[in-house]
């Protein structure tokens, strides 16, 4: 047995309260169908009922699968969705959620995150302090966020509440990152003020070689510094896709900083904003996009 094959084998173990009979979908997409092949394999090895399905690459994060690969979605118990932008955010997931289906969303993966980093976590430590931090969001009336040279973002929270994302899924229509690890949460619409210096990733972009200074007024995006700055206001459009949706905030201690989202936005010491859709997890917003932006070593203030 390999690495890759006992790692997979770990993980259906640690992370899922299932039984061997259990119908699995690994969704794939063009990007990703070398590894998200390689997992189907390693799972039909473990004895697992598994199907693959491969559709074309969207274009961005929270952008809606095609009309076939939603409906394959709902045929299956558990889905593992490893393409190369997260569907996460979208109807699609919402949908096969509401009928019971577990969604397991993996934007983005590569061999080497099955291997290490956030994926080797102990995931006992990562849902403890994932639950404690959701508990700090949810009570939380204001969290400031200090950056960079004087940059400073006040993000109102109160009236939402935390949402854990602890990679370890124990009922039916559970779903949720893997590699996972964040608390993170829909802040009321239209309200957050302020500058923010994003210094270590953006979706869609990956690792930053200059930091973006982000301003936001009435909670929308109305300038981002730079060349990234550019491409991140052309990946979100001109629409709602502007407005500040998240706030997360990393808690696996295995993550890496490594130009993968996915990864990113688990890491200790990181917050990440985003921009577009929260209609998935308490907000209002509901849109075709959803950018997470990723800052290390901020200072976080909570009220």
């Amino acid at each position: 047995m390999n690495n890759f094959q006992q790692t997979v084998a770990a993980l259906m173990v640690n992370n899922f309260a299932v039984e061997k009979n259990v119908s699995i979908l690994v969704l794939m997409d063009r990007s990703t169908e070398k590894v998200g092949r390689k997992f189907a394999e390693a799972l039909k090895d473990d004895g697992w009922q598994v199907t693959t399905h491969c559709m074309e690459d969207r274009k961005k994060s929270g952008e809606e699968p095609p009309e076939e690969t939603a409906n394959e979605m709902l045929n299956y118990e558990l889905v593992f969705c490893l393409t190369k932008h997260s569907l996460t955010h979208t109807v699609a997931r919402k949908n096969a959620n509401a009928k019971g289906i577990s969604v397991i969303t993996m934007p983005g993966i590569t061999e080497d995150m099955f291997l290490h980093g956030a994926m080797s976590a102990d995931y006992s430590k990562v849902e403890a302090e994932t639950m404690e931090m959701t508990g700090k969001l949810t009570e939380a009336k204001t969290v400031t966020i200090r950056t960079g040279k004087n940059y400073e973002l006040v993000i109102p929270v109160q009236g939402r509440d935390g949402v854990p994302s602890t990679g370890v899924f124990r009922k039916p229509g559970a779903s949720g990152n893997l590699p996972s690890g964040e608390a993170y949460i829909a802040p009321p619409e239209g309200e957050a003020e302020g500058t923010i210096e994003i210094n270590g990733s953006i979706a869609g972009i990956g690792l930053l070689e200059h930091p973006v200074v982000l301003t936001i007024e009435k909670g929308r995006l109305v300038n981002a510094t730079g060349t990234d700055g550019e491409t991140l206001l052309t990946l979100l459009g001109d629409g709602d896709g502007r407005y500040l949706c998240e706030l997360g905030i990393g808690t696996n201690h295995a993550a890496r900083l490594t130009g993968n989202i996915l990864e990113d936005e688990k890491a200790y010491n990181t917050i990440h904003i985003a921009f577009g859709s929260n209609h998935t997890f308490g907000g209002t917003i509901k849109t075709n996009v959803h950018i997470d932006c990723v800052t290390k070593n901020p200072t976080v203030v909570w009220e």
